[in-house]
């Protein structure tokens, strides 16, 4: 009997960043396509990979939100994570076989001292099962094999670490940290700095720089949905840059700007540089994109392009705070 062919759809620009909050067992890119199919989607991505084994928010950019993926990628995230004491696994978590038990004999203050002893910047050595490559392969790949390749340690800073509970030999903590930490790592760490190994056994991601699991949506919440439910629960296309200084430029600076053209800034004359801004225009603050400031000077970073702009601004869409009379840019602090 022959296999029936696939639904065809008809692909559209959508722009803006939805709040998935990732199912257990489902890749990153599982998620992405799900998503992106639901939605008729021309161009979509995310911000970073979640194991299968995590779950817990994933931001998904589509159209002109995906310019400013790299935001989300580059942030500091926040996980609650789960570790099993005790035992140690081939893998680091649940999913592989356990190759160490040891007693838990750990009591409140040297579990304190154990965590304390990972809060601020630590060295981590990458774990074979995980997605990061050598020589084109990921590590993950290598160790299916029976491999062990060497890995060079990377630099991390683990901002807090709040023990949330403990019940027997289980531990929840929460975790704020920086991009490129390995929270399996760290499970392991603290198993053995308490003497008696652990691996993760549960992972929720919580936070991604501004976004936290407020707003999230489950896949099964998606489907349920009509399409335009579904496009009304897509952000702002600037939601990962919510935390920016903003920057607000009269018509004809945006319009220069937007060409990608430097401009010096008399508002910022004698202020600090600025790593990162976006930037709005005129009336109801059309988002521009992303730029720096050095020496009074605007320097664009990531534009939208005048379609982009036209299409999430229409003409015809009344101003959020009416028509600006601003005569020169305005520095403005972060919501």
């Amino acid at each position: 009997m022959a296999t029936p062919a696939r639904q065809r759809i008809s692909r559209r620009p959508v722009h803006g960043v939805l709040l998935l909050d990732k199912p257990l067992g489902w890749s990153s890119n599982d998620a992405l396509q799900k998503a992106k199919w639901l939605l008729r989607a021309e161009k979509a991505g995310h911000t970073g990979t979640l194991d299968p084994l995590a779950t817990g928010l994933l931001p998904l950019c589509f159209g002109a939100a995906t310019k400013f993926s790299q935001v989300s990628l580059d942030a500091d995230k926040a996980y609650r994570a789960t570790l099993r004491l005790g035992q140690r696994t081939s893998t680091g978590d649940r999913e592989g076989d356990v190759i160490d038990e040891r007693p838990v004999q750990v009591d409140d203050a040297t579990l304190r001292a154990a965590v304390a002893r990972f809060t601020g910047p630590i060295s981590q050595l990458p774990p074979m099962h995980s997605a990061l490559k050598k020589d084109g392969k990921a590590l993950y790949e290598y160790a299916r094999a029976g491999e062990t390749v060497e890995r060079t340690p990377r630099d991390v800073v683990i901002h807090a670490i709040d023990i949330v509970g403990r019940q027997d030999a289980e531990l929840v903590i929460d975790v704020r940290c920086s991009k490129g930490t390995y929270i399996r790592t760290l499970a392991e760490d603290i198993g053995e700095a308490l003497g008696c190994g652990a691996h993760l056994s549960a992972l929720r991601r919580t936070g991604s720089g501004p976004l936290t699991l407020a707003g999230t949506i489950t896949i099964a919440e998606l489907e349920a949905m009509s399409e335009g439910q579904r496009e009304a629960l897509l952000q702002p296309v600037d939601a990962l840059l919510a935390d920016w200084p903003v920057l607000r430029l009269d018509a004809d600076d945006a319009g220069r700007f937007l060409s990608g053209l430097r401009r010096r800034l008399p508002a910022a004359r004698g202020q600090a540089d600025l790593p990162a801004v976006r930037v709005y225009g005129p009336g109801a603050g059309a988002f521009l994109g992303s730029a720096h400031v050095t020496a009074g000077e605007l320097i664009p970073d990531r534009l939208l392009s005048p379609v982009e702009v036209q299409s999430l601004h229409p003409p015809d869409r009344p101003p959020d705070d009416g028509p600006s009379t601003a005569p020169s840019p305005l520095l403005e602090a972060a919501a």
